[in-house]
């Protein structure tokens, strides 16, 4: 591996970065779970899975805010 890029990884503030990583990992788990559950979303359900999973931080939020049908 490169040294400049392990230096830099060293140099990352993993405090301030960890628990960003890990909110974003449990919001995800549960719009997929969510997405899984209720098959009533608005468009394809496989679409919102592709939005949620590569989306990162903002696909499970767009979900929630307009893929969810709340009947």
């Amino acid at each position: 591996m490169n040294e400049g890029f392990l230096e830099e990884l060293a140099n990352v503030p993993w405090g301030l970065l960890a628990p960003i990583l890990v909110i974003q990992l449990i919001l995800a788990a549960v719009a997929l779970v969510d997405c899984f559950k209720h098959n009533n979303t608005r468009g394809p359900q496989w679409v919102w899975i592709l939005i949620i999973v590569f989306i990162n931080l903002l696909g499970p939020i767009l979900y929630f805010i307009f893929g969810r049908r709340n009947d």
